[in-house]
């Protein structure tokens, strides 16, 4: 299975000191983070998309491209890209343009975005927002498929027998299908013979199954061999050298983060209890020792049969050299309790 790691860049208050980063200092962070990454052996770095404060990547091409000239073999990836308010003519470009610069490691996952500041800024109407996707996923795959395309849709304006260059390296550039949940969004994965990574960030993973079953129903019924698009997981967690080291330095950022989105979309403050129970065997966070992360990771590979596992560590603003390490422990004590099953 291999396994990585993702980012938002989150510019959270971080540390004793209660101080927020400034979006350049996350960013450099980011860039050695990647570094540390590929070092430990890990396979693959994500960086997702967001335009607010709190959050430093709006454009994580670029920031892969940096991430590209400082390393030479883990796969970068975006996660995700908001394709929904996104041009996929330019979007195709700059991960064509990403796979090039790094030799064949670009990879593009696009989801409908979990965030909405992104479609009034690029002019979209939040009530196309399953229209939008739909069909600037189609044009996307038009153009990884196709150097010439001919195309018309609905919002933007039609191709005809239009070179897209560059061309990538890889062929075809990898695409993924971000999914939160919603089984329409696994069957428009399934159908078009793309992976698709699950979004796992509350509940317990087992009840991801049936989705996990649904995508690979669909790829049968899209006429894809079995086993060519495979499924991953992205979820929140910390690797320390105890579950109570990982609670003392992973829950404050946590709890901060959650509780402030928690008051935009109405949910309960995240409190120590749920934070607890989230941590559990059954629960969401993927947490703890080396040893409890990895029988989590191959808990979620027997329910779901998933290929690829991304730990996303740093919800809230945690100390950088925090992140170092848990990404560190990933790589050299989780990955080998994953490999050894």
């Amino acid at each position: 299975m291999e396994l990585g790691v993702t980012t938002f860049a989150e510019t959270y208050p971080t540390g004793p000191s209660g101080e927020t980063p400034t979006h350049g200092e996350r960013l450099r962070e980011v860039l050695e983070e990647v570094e540390v990454a590929e070092q430990v052996g890990l396979d693959v770095y994500g960086v997702g998309e967001h335009h607010r404060a709190d959050f430093a990547a709006s454009a994580p091409a670029v920031v892969l491209a940096a991430a590209a000239a400082r390393t030479s073999r883990i796969r970068l990836t975006s996660a995700v890209t908001v394709l929904s308010s996104a041009d996929p003519v330019r979007t195709f470009q700059d991960f064509a343009t990403l796979d090039l610069v790094s030799g064949g490691r670009a990879e593009l996952m696009a989801g409908r975005g979990s965030f909405t500041e992104s479609f009034p800024l690029f002019g979209y109407d939040l009530a196309d927002y399953d229209a939008l996707f739909e069909e600037k996923l189609q044009l996307l795959l038009a153009i990884r498929d196709n150097e010439r395309v001919t195309w018309s849709g609905s919002f933007r304006p039609a191709l005809t027998d239009q070179p897209v260059y560059p061309r990538p390296e890889q062929r075809p550039l990898p695409v993924w299908v971000a999914v939160g949940g919603n089984p329409e969004s696994v069957v428009r994965a399934g159908v078009l013979g793309l992976p698709m990574a699950l979004a796992i960030i509350g509940g317990s993973p087992s009840a991801f199954a049936p989705l996990a079953d649904l995508h690979r129903r669909a790829l049968e019924h899209g006429g894809h061999p079995a086993g060519s698009a495979p499924v991953a997981v992205h979820a929140h967690g910390y690797v320390a050298e105890s579950m109570e080291d990982a609670e003392r330095d992973f829950y404050p950022a946590y709890a901060r983060a959650m509780t402030q989105l928690g008051r935009e979309r109405g949910w309960p403050a995240m409190s120590q209890r749920s934070f607890r129970a989230m941590a559990g065997p059954e629960g969401s966070l993927v947490i703890g020792s080396p040893r409890q992360v990895a029988d989590k990771i191959l808990t979620m590979q027997e329910q779901l049969g998933i290929e690829r596992f991304m730990l996303h560590i740093s919800v809230g603003t945690l100390p950088h050299k925090d992140v170092l390490r848990a990404i560190e422990r990933l790589g050299t004590e989780v990955a080998p309790l994953v490999a050894a099953g």
